[in-house]
């Protein structure tokens, strides 16, 4: 496995990988001393608004493969922590991934995971890793809304339970550790009814809400909403009493933002 191609923004650094069988995958080095890694070749999952999995899934990839991204990267950048976020559902690659959270917690490193939970008993396995916060990206809470944005997806309540009944015996300040990602999508999912039921499953299950910004990606019949529309939903969701973080300006670059990484293919950036 080698790096192929480096692209650069004024926040993130992208970098391609081709594995010894041709293929690509993608990590993000966020300057607050975070690296983003991909999991998978291609994704099953089908989220609607992720370019980096429209072409399909191909494989897994190995535990050697999950590391190398970070260990090719190492002596040359101040890697404080870990994102398991990139290309793939690494609840479908459980057991490389499970090495991979062992080894780079060994480094010293903190690892965050983010899943569309999918499958549930892998997701199971998944909440109970030693890492140091999951999100679980949920995007819809409407069935009828999940089912335009997930190709492959759980019932959000069995989710839900799974990941309360892990905590049940847990203290509050690892429940503050696991939060449910909300990508805002114009016309889509941003509607007052899904923020609602989102924020009653929030305040329900006393979960944090990552509310992110939709980043625009051509030929996806997609909008982002308005920075207004965005600060609207953020200020719905906590006058209902829910804890909301947003997205930071790493995670609105081009290079950085969510289901975009492969975006780094086809574009130059200074």
């Amino acid at each position: 496995m080698k790096i192929v191609k480096e692209l650069q923004s004024p926040l993130n650094k992208l970098f391609v990988y081709e594995t010894d069988d041709g293929y690509k995958v993608e990590s993000v080095f966020y300057k607050g001393e975070r690296l983003c890694i991909s999991t998978q070749v291609g994704c099953p999952i089908g989220c609607i608004f992720c370019a980096s999995g429209s072409k399909g899934f191909f494989r897994n990839l190995t535990f050697a493969e999950i590391v190398t991204q970070y260990e090719l990267l190492r002596d040359i950048l101040p890697i404080k922590g870990i994102a398991i976020a990139g290309i793939g559902e690494p609840a479908l690659n459980i057991s490389n991934v499970e090495k991979a959270v062992n080894y780079f917690r060994n480094e010293g490193l903190k690892v965050t995971i983010s899943t569309a939970g999918y499958p549930l008993e892998n997701f199971k396995k998944l909440i109970r890793l030693n890492h140091n916060g999951l999100t679980l990206s949920v995007h819809g809470i409407l069935n009828k809304t999940r089912e335009k944005i997930f190709k492959k997806k759980e019932n959000l309540e069995e989710l839900l339970n799974a990941v309360d009944e892990h905590l049940s015996e847990s203290s509050s300040s690892r429940r503050k550790k696991f939060q449910l990602g909300y990508l805002l999508i114009k016309d889509l999912n941003d509607d007052l009814e899904n923020l609602r039921l989102l924020g009653e499953l929030a305040k329900k299950y006393r979960f944090t809400v990552m509310l992110m910004m939709y980043n625009k990606v051509d030929g996806f019949d997609l909008e982002p909403v308005t920075k207004d529309e965005y600060e609207k939903a953020f200020l719905f969701l906590r006058e209902m009493g829910v804890r909301v973080t947003l997205s930071n300006r790493f995670r609105i670059d081009k290079l950085g933002g969510c289901g975009t990484l492969t975006v780094g293919r086809r574009i130059e950036c200074s």
